[in-house]
């Protein structure tokens, strides 16, 4: 296998797990009743459009079908794709709920 072979493979690797982190963090939002779209703005506001966001809310279940995504789950994976602005902004949305609990 070249070194160009590897490094497409590696690339290509990458863009499906960052899209599963994706899929995650749309998945959470919707388990929490929070707007995937939304939550995203408010950590990216000068971003344009997501397109990979838009395929992962097409990708998600509701709720009731869905499986328990934990807050230290998803800022973990976010974590590991370097999505601090993105985390700090779920951390946001996991204090306001603990709040009103």
């Amino acid at each position: 296998m070249s070194q160009k072979e590897i490094e497409e493979q590696i690339i290509k690797k990458y863009q499906r797990d960052e899209q599963m982190m994706i899929l995650v963090f749309a998945q959470w939002c919707v388990n929490h009743d929070l707007d995937p779209e939304e939550v995203y703005k408010r950590a990216y506001p000068f971003q344009a459009d997501n397109h990979a966001l838009k395929q992962a809310i097409e990708l998600t279940v509701p709720k009731s079908e869905s499986g328990d995504i934990s807050d230290d789950t998803l800022l973990g994976v976010l974590s590991l794709f370097g999505n601090e602005d993105l985390a700090f902004v779920v951390s946001e949305e996991i204090s306001n709920r603990e709040k009103k609990k």
